[in-house]
């Protein structure tokens, strides 16, 4: 893995895809998906095409489930408000869009280096250059932006697994509050490393 844990080493065809087209692709089969779900049936029809992804980048089921963890409390709340509001056929289609985007969206951390993506949206984005746009910061702020879930994952990994440690039972309250503080943290370790590459203002 890399040095933030996400990046899960694999021989797989996605692996050796090239960094620019895997996120195109990545792209237009989220917004696909997305439009094409609007009945229940279609949400396990989409799981299906993500899960024979995931199988065919030779990811283990532990790293993957890791990415969607902290997606889990925020399904049920969507899921219960859209119960109530729409019923619970709107629940379902919504909690499977959102599900289906970010499990995607995992897939490509799983499956592409830091610098390979940051390298090819920085050469996406190079044309623009002559209207003002910065391609290194938005570039930056993409991979932060796609890896913000993932990385939010591992640390409810590591607090999960503490409290195990320990014997201690689940308890929303004392995993909240620890996932909070390690959010915080690595937030401002991020900062204080852009800081460094001058990257601040």
């Amino acid at each position: 893995m890399s040095t933030l844990g996400l990046y899960h080493r694999a021989a797989s065809p996605l692996h050796r895809a090239p960094a620019g087209p895997k996120l195109l692709v990545t792209a237009v089969l989220i917004v696909a998906l997305t439009v094409w779900m609007r009945q229940p049936w279609q949400v396990p029809v989409a799981g299906a095409v993500v899960l024979g992804l995931y199988l065919l980048a030779r990811i283990p089921p532990r790293p993957a489930l890791r990415q969607l963890r902290p997606l889990l409390w925020m399904l049920v709340v969507i899921a219960a408000f859209q119960v109530l509001l729409a019923g619970w056929e709107r629940a379902v289609v919504v909690s499977g869009q959102l599900l289906v985007a970010v499990a995607l969206a995992a897939l490509v951390t799983l499956t592409t280096r830091v610098s390979d993506m940051l390298d090819a949206i920085v050469a996406g984005l190079g044309p623009f250059r002559r209207v003002g746009v910065d391609p290194e910061r938005v570039g930056l702020v993409l991979v932060m932006t796609v890896r913000a879930v993932p990385m939010l994952g591992g640390i409810v990994a590591q607090v999960t697994e503490a409290r195990k440690a320990r014997g201690l039972g689940f308890s929303l309250r004392a995993l909240a509050v620890p996932v909070v503080v390690g959010a915080l943290l690595t937030a401002e370790a991020m900062g204080e490393a852009l800081v460094a590459r001058g990257l601040d203002d």
